[in-house]
């Protein structure tokens, strides 16, 4: 699934693809916010991606484009 998280004072939202559960994902997302804590997933490469809840400014969870090619 394709995950994009705005991030405070940050120009770009990060987009990302995982293979989490979109419920895992937002339970995940959930637990960093309310604890101030650090948002960190595993993307579908094997790249560790690290957020801190605390400035998260919105997150996108959605099925993600698969099998495009070329201009959208």
């Amino acid at each position: 699934m394709e995950v994009k998280i705005g991030v405070q004072y940050a120009p770009r939202e990060l987009v990302v693809e995982t293979d989490v559960s979109p419920d895992e994902f937002e339970a995940q997302l959930r637990e960093a916010v309310s604890s101030d804590g650090l948002l960190a997933f595993t993307d579908t490469r094997g790249r560790r991606v690290a957020v801190p809840g605390s400035k998260i400014a919105y997150v996108e969870i959605g099925s993600g484009a698969s099998g495009t090619v070329g201009f959208r």
